[in-house]
């Protein structure tokens, strides 16, 4: 019986993909905390777990009318971001995906309710919100990713979350899966961008935005999900990234708003051009996901 050995809310931000030294031109000197929690993921958490697949929920992937999970057998390439192909351009990508799983996770997917397709089309866009963190994270694992349907409501997250740690139990894998994407999600209008990069969390869109995310990551700390799902209409009018549709599906494959996992952050909270980032990282307590 497969198990799913951890689970993260990920900032997938630009920024890190910039040099050192860009990073720190654009954060009044010091280093951004993004960079050293992805290398400490990796380091001490992954390579301590050695999971066989790491399941990316993608948020900048959007599709409308199913939630779809890239199903190939392997994905190599380059990436240029159309965003940002000043930081994020030609991004080599190179892992083996898990066709198995991926189909394991349309099929009950489908079997829950939730319209959703695998697909092994070569032409299939990845997007960086995916190959971000394969560039830090991946060491030799297998790599799916799954889309954030803009259709989608909360309940349709959790249920194709649900989805997604069904097939994880039903193939026998051993799995990390990973919300892929940032809190609060308003950027500053352009011309005052300029102001506002550095990552001190002063610059988030507003003070009440701020405070939104910050509640949350309480109760993630505290292990309280269901306070977090009981307050999604709370949160909407903050604009969270992908209607926080990257955690909600992660949350659901580990239990729901039933989970008690307590959240360890990995890195600050901090400012994105506005938008509210964070790495949180969730390993299945003793007693299981739901206690």
């Amino acid at each position: 019986m497969g198990e799913i050995v951890g689970a993260g809310l990920l900032s997938h931000a630009p920024t890190i993909m910039f040099d050192e030294a860009t990073r720190r031109q654009l954060n009044e000197g010091e280093e951004i905390s993004l960079v050293p929690g992805l290398v400490r993921l990796r380091g001490e958490i992954l390579d301590r777990l050695r999971p066989d697949t790491i399941v990316i929920i993608d948020s900048h992937w959007f599709t409308t009318v199913e939630h779809v999970v890239s199903a190939h057998g392997r994905r190599t390439g380059r990436m240029t971001s159309s965003e940002l192909p000043r930081g994020m351009a030609g991004v080599p990508y190179d892992y083996d995906g898990d066709p198995e799983l991926a189909h394991a996770m349309a099929e009950i997917g489908k079997e829950l309710g939730q319209p959703t397709h695998a697909s092994e089309d070569e032409y299939l866009p990845v997007y960086y919100a995916t190959v971000n963190l394969v560039h830090y994270l991946h060491g030799g694992e297998r790599v799916v990713s799954i889309s954030v349907v803009q259709t989608g409501e909360t309940d349709d997250f959790l249920t194709m979350g649900q989805a997604i740690g069904d097939a994880v139990s039903r193939l026998d894998r051993r799995a990390v899966v990973l919300a892929s994407g940032g809190m609060s999600h308003t950027f500053w209008p352009l011309r005052e961008l300029p102001k506002h990069e550095a990552s001190d969390p002063v610059h988030i869109f507003t003070p009440e935005a701020r405070a939104a995310d910050e509640k949350r990551l309480e109760w993630m700390r505290a292990g309280d999900h269901r306070k977090i799902v009981e307050n999604m209409d709370d949160y909407f009018p903050h604009n969270p990234e992908g209607d926080f549709g990257h955690y909600l599906m992660m949350l659901g494959s580990i239990g729901g708003p039933d989970c008690t996992a307590e959240g360890v952050m990995l890195s600050d909270y901090e400012n994105a051009t506005g938008t509210g980032q964070v790495h949180v990282w969730f390993e299945q307590p003793a007693g299981g996901w739901t206690g």
